[in-house]
């Protein structure tokens, strides 16, 4: 019974201050329907297509965005992957690095109506490989997907903030 008192007084002050979910907040930059346009690494198109792919299920997913045609759409976001980097960040004691940090660098340029905003937002992934072993492909693209959904999230987080304000 406590339990139940505590969690309705919890509600009763969370629907009491204002409070709007960051869904609320994105709703009101991007509208309801999408174009998104990922501009590719030319020397590595796989990693844009991950992205591509990761951006567009991020924003159908959690906010329930129709992606349509570039005429269609209320927003049109363009994506533009400006870095991928593998970094190593610890050695064994013979030298070789067992420790990898992936780096994710996107530009979104957000355009709505005559409004256009710009946002770079970095994402990082830390995975550990075997000494004196390389980093296989499988590898790789799993940890680009975490570092660009890392990315995307701050995205999602800086549009809720842009929405707030």
């Amino acid at each position: 019974m406590k339990r139940v008192f505590i969690a309705l007084l919890l509600l009763l002050f969370v629907s009491g201050c204002g409070y709007k979910s960051s869904k609320a907040y994105v709703n009101e930059v991007v509208g309801e329907s999408i174009y998104v346009q990922t501009k590719l690494l030319l020397r590595d198109p796989q990693n844009g297509v991950l992205i591509k792919d990761a951006i567009d299920k991020a924003l159908q997913e959690r906010f329930g965005k129709r992606l349509t045609s570039y005429e269609g759409a209320d927003t049109k976001i363009f994506v533009n992957v400006k870095r991928v980097d593998f970094l190593p960040l610890e050695y064994d004691r013979d030298g070789y690095v067992i420790y990898y940090r992936t780096k994710v660098a996107l530009t979104f340029q957000v355009v709505r109506g005559k409004k256009q905003r710009f946002i770079r937002t970095k994402g990082f992934y830390d995975f550990p490989i075997e000494p004196n072993s390389v980093i296989t492909d499988t590898l790789r693209f799993l940890a680009i997907k975490e570092a660009a959904q890392k990315a995307i999230d701050a995205f999602i987080a800086k549009l809720s903030f842009i929405g707030a304000g």
